[in-house]
């Protein structure tokens, strides 16, 4: 589709401004109301998601021309969701991600992408992942674990670790761990080592397309080698990209596509991974956009009026990953889980997403010192989440602002509990 397919969804927009808000019967306190980090940090409509509507409809009606200032607003947006999500409480004929990523798209069709978005695509190019790593060096993290090389075995199931989790050494003992868990657990799975290449869903999201389609084409081809029946990923970004993106595209994977959250989730409830010790603590919980708003499946694009669409028929964030992680934290003896005020398909967004944290490092660390706080109020001893982006975000806003709040993904938990 094109930006001018959305010619609808931007002038349909009423300016109401409920893509900057939470629904008014979600808000539990005026300090934590706001949803959208962009507008909550520039203070402009432009960066709302009202705002790129018209910014998207100017361009294409020829009001306003492609520049670096197009540029600027259109790139400062974490691509979180929540704009859309909060927008179909109200009405059923508008996806505002979706025409912000044709946004992107134009953006690059003009060359008005950013030299930071660039510096990644390079890498992908050279080195197969978005951090500029060696390719060489993608299977450092599971050095010693004896883990099947899918390359070479056949497994039932594939893990796939991803490109932050691969290479991120502060990350490092999170991913082992999950590896002991599977080991633990019984599972047959494997991982494709130095071979794993990126999702490439960082490259559609920044306007990509051409580049996001050729690592899609990649990773099929390896999941289809393996004869892997699931493919499991600890990153959330993989999960949407593996759930959604590929299928948007027309390039699905043809498997079972799970969270390692859900996956657990099952472990624990067939039996096959037992949570023995106590863990006292007292936690909350942090939505990542990948795994909720933006985790649900691909829905076939409604043809006609959107406003016929049935409610089953739209994305509107309720459908994605948020019991599991819960179940999984509520199974861990000892853990209380309390939550914030903003959660679920009303979750505020880490700051990570959407090419944000490699461009914009103020918006990112501002949207994660915002949700920091947020996990902070509710008494909780650590934040906890289940995405590699979020826990690079929010440890650095941690470690920058002095917050004396642990920071723990949801399989630490389960770790210390099984005593792998």
């Amino acid at each position: 589709m094109s930006l001018e397919d959305y010619r609808r969804d931007m002038e349909g927009c009423s300016r109401c401004s409920s893509c900057k808000w939470v629904p008014l019967n979600q808000i539990k306190s005026y300090r934590f109301a706001q949803i959208c980090p962009s507008i909550s940090k520039y203070n402009f409509h432009s960066f709302a998601g009202s705002g790129k509507l018209i910014l998207g409809l100017s361009l294409i009606d020829g009001r306003i021309e492609m520049d670096e200032k197009f540029a600027d607003i259109a790139y400062k947006c974490t691509l979180c969701g929540a704009c859309d999500a909060n927008c179909k409480v109200y009405r059923d004929d508008i996806d505002i991600s979706e025409v912000i990523e044709e946004i992107r798209a134009e953006c690059v069709n003009a060359g008005q992408y950013l030299p930071e978005h660039m510096m990644v695509i390079e890498s992908m190019k050279k080195e197969d992942n978005v951090l500029g790593e060696p390719k060489s060096a993608r299977g450092d993290w599971a050095e010693g674990l004896d883990l099947k090389d899918i390359n070479t075995e056949k497994a039932e199931v594939l893990f796939h670790a991803g490109c932050r989790f691969s290479y991120d050494e502060d990350l490092r003992g999170i991913v082992r761990g999950v590896a002991m868990l599977l080991k633990n657990a019984g599972v047959d799975f494997g991982i494709a080592g130095k071979e794993e290449s990126c999702c490439g869903g960082r490259a559609y999201e920044m306007g990509f397309r051409g580049e996001a389609r050729q690592f899609a084409e990649d990773v099929g081809r390896r999941v289809k080698a393996s004869g892997a029946k699931t493919v499991v990923t600890a990153c959330s970004d993989c999960y949407s990209t593996f759930k959604y993106l590929y299928d948007r595209m027309g390039m699905s994977l043809g498997l079972k596509v799970m969270h390692i959250t859900e996956y657990i989730d099952e472990l624990i409830a067939g039996g096959k991974l037992k949570l023995r010790s106590n863990v006292d603590m007292k936690v909350t919980y942090h939505d990542p956009c990948h795994l909720g708003r933006r985790g649900e499946p691909f829905i076939e694009p409604w043809k006609g009026n959107k406003l016929l669409r049935f409610g089953s028929l739209k994305r509107d964030g309720r459908n994605g990953v948020y019991e599991p992680p819960r179940n999984v934290l509520r199974a861990v003896p000892g853990v209380e889980l309390v939550e914030m005020e903003r959660i679920r398909e009303w979750s505020w967004c880490c700051g990570a997403g959407g090419g944000v944290w490699e461009a914009f490092p103020n918006l990112a660390e501002f949207s994660a010192t915002e949700r920091i706080e947020e996990a902070e109020s509710t008494g909780a001893d650590a934040l906890v989440t289940a995405c590699p982006w979020c826990e690079r975000n929010f440890r650095d806003a941690i470690e920058k602002n002095g917050a004396k709040i642990e920071l723990l993904d949801v399989t630490e938990l389960v770790a210390r509990s099984v005593e792998v």
